[in-house]
């Protein structure tokens, strides 16, 4: 399983706790950025030591200030929620009243805020019925292979409902491009889109994740790749599978 299967088959109770235990590597796990926290072992932070439970906590709040924050800012495909519906759950966190809100939204009435509240908790009703049906569905073993769509990034780009790929279609674009194997060299990149994801999830595979890189290192590593590498390189950024600082002086796995 890769780390991004991690955040997208944890548990709900494992998502809003942000981190999970890996049972095989006895190792605590941050679900919204992977960095992990070998169990047993004593971390210094700040002075103080904490076991690798209390550290995970720690780094949370560290490094995403909340479990809420992280979620809130994800985009809307996948929490299925507004602008404005993001800003109403900043100020329904915080604790604020209705009259807060208008005050600090300067605008609306009270009793517009309650409505929006009301909506929200049918929104969250919905939601755990729907979780329940694809959840049932999920158990029906003759309906695995069918809807066995892979998934990408949660940072990826350019990517909606026409570019549901199923593990059959990964597979067959990979056996196509990939001729001497997955850590071989292409030949051409493809124009299609869905194509282009697929390859470009494969290359992404080269790189570690939680480290940082200089340009003149993702270009060697892309060489062994594709000739072109600066395309490939154009690519990774613009589909969100890397991120780079302004100047392009450090690039990291988004």
């Amino acid at each position: 399983m890769s780390d991004e299967d991690y955040f997208w088959d944890a548990e709900i109770d494992e998502l809003t706790q942000g981190y999970f235990y890996h049972e095989t590597n006895d190792e605590y796990v941050c679900l919204l950025c992977n960095e992990r926290f070998e169990n047993g072992v004593i971390f210094p932070i700040e002075g103080k030591l904490y076991d690798a439970r209390k550290t995970v906590r720690h780094h949370i709040q560290r490094a995403h200030t909340s479990v809420f924050d992280y979620l809130l800012q994800m985009d809307k495909k996948y929490t299925g929620i507004t602008a404005h519906q993001k800003e109403l759950l900043h100020y329904f966190e915080k604790g604020l009243t209705d009259k807060e809100i208008v005050a600090e939204m300067n605008g609306g009435s009270a009793s517009t805020i309650r409505t929006h509240r009301f909506k929200l908790k049918e929104k969250e009703k919905q939601a755990k019925v729907f979780l329940a049906l694809m959840t049932l569905l999920e158990n029906k073993k003759e309906n695995k292979k069918s809807a066995d769509f892979i998934d990408f990034h949660k940072g990826a780009t350019m990517i909606d409902e026409r570019y549901a790929i199923t593990e059959e279609e990964k597979e067959k674009v990979l056996s196509t491009y990939f001729k001497e194997g997955l850590d071989g060299k292409i030949d051409t990149f493809p124009s299609k889109e869905k194509r282009k994801l697929i390859v470009l999830q494969n290359i992404i595979r080269r790189f570690e994740p939680n480290k940082t890189y200089s340009e003149k290192e993702v270009n060697e590593i892309l060489k062994t790749v594709y000739a072109d590498f600066v395309t490939i390189r154009r690519y990774l950024i613009e589909y969100g599978f890397m991120d780079r600082t302004p100047e392009g002086t450090a690039y990291w796995i988004k």
